[in-house]
């Protein structure tokens, strides 16, 4: 028998459980341990493997309200699926040990799968970074938490976030409204990972003030970037002379993140992707770093990991037909 606890000091407890704990009770359902509220900390006591289950299951349960300010019964679904799963989350020990890359209005936001540790660390490294991986690993949302970090230390006074709106073809011209509006659904990631981490008010003020710019990459010809953190995001639809263009604007003082996934490539067969290239043309430059993520490293839905494994399935076997 093992015991461990989670404190849960100035957590809403109705939140947290459920209406009528409604979420303690689905999680004693899938993993057999002794639950007890006590002293503003959650106990566990059972076999290892329990624990050790419920432990991880209350952190990232714990994560998620603070995140989003509510806690619902599909998020808790979603928590256990992933750890029964065999999801690729770091332990409770490392959890507690990785850097906080960013404090925010919902809570801290560091590292949770290996794949984003090794983020972190070539961040940390490299002015330029390319990271390449599937879906709801994370690439796009700790990218803008990098930038925020920096812009707040003031070791860049600006940040440009940018990404391919290749479903608009780049002229945008026939689209009603101004830039911003022309542009915003092909943008919402990166305005969305904003949102999350600032208040409404003070992402205004540093749009208002030019500190944060969302353009399309079509709109990056001509400049120099200087003292800035420059976000290249969805670079698997950027061209190949798209991606020399924006890799060449970086000035002096400034860092990069180039984010894709190769598996994901929306341009026509005659134009090559600028990410899949640059693999082999800046592979043995110092100063820039690659990270590849995996499935292993997706921190959506349990689903979403099952559903990339089962299109490589079928591209292996289309392959091999």
């Amino acid at each position: 028998m093992e015991e461990r606890k989670v404190t849960i000091k100035g957590v809403d407890l109705l939140q947290l459980l459920g209406w009528h704990d409604s979420h303690l009770r689905y999680l004693e359902k899938h993993f057999p341990a002794k639950i007890v509220i006590r002293n503003e900390a959650i106990r566990f006591s059972g076999t290892k493997k329990a624990v050790e289950a419920l432990e991880h299951a209350f952190t990232e349960m714990l994560f998620l309200l603070n995140r989003n300010g509510k806690l619902e019964q599909k998020d808790v679904e979603t928590v256990v699926d992933m750890i029964k799963a065999g999801d690729a989350y770091v332990s409770k020990e490392l959890e507690d040990q990785a850097p906080i890359i960013l404090y925010t209005k919902h809570g801290v936001i560091r590292p949770r799968t290996k794949g984003q540790e090794d983020y972190v660390a070539s961040v940390a490294k490299n002015d330029i970074v390319i990271s390449i991986g599937p879906a709801g690993t994370g690439k796009t949302y700790l990218a803008v938490a990098f930038a925020l970090a920096q812009l707040r230390e003031k070791t860049i006074s600006r940040i440009i976030l940018t990404r391919p709106a290749i479903e608009a073809g780049e002229s945008l011209g026939f689209l009603p409204g101004d830039l911003m509006e022309k542009v915003d659904p092909y943008l919402r990631p990166l305005t969305d990972a904003l949102f999350d981490m600032l208040s409404g008010d003070q992402l205004q003020k540093y749009v208002d003030r030019k500190i944060i710019e969302i353009v399309p990459l079509g709109y990056m010809r001509g400049r120099t970037l200087n003292d800035a953190f420059v976000i290249l995001d969805e670079a698997q639809n950027a061209s190949a002379l798209q991606m020399k263009m924006f890799l060449t604007r970086l000035g002096n003082h400034s860092k990069a993140i180039i984010t894709g996934d190769i598996t994901q490539v929306d341009l026509p067969d005659r134009i090559q992707s600028g990410l899949i290239q640059i693999q082999n043309v800046l592979q043995n430059i110092s100063g820039i770093g690659f990270v590849y993520f995996k499935k292993q490293d997706v921190v959506r839905h349990r689903l979403v990991k099952e559903i990339i494994q089962a299109y490589e399935n079928y591209d292996d076997t289309r392959e091999e037909a």
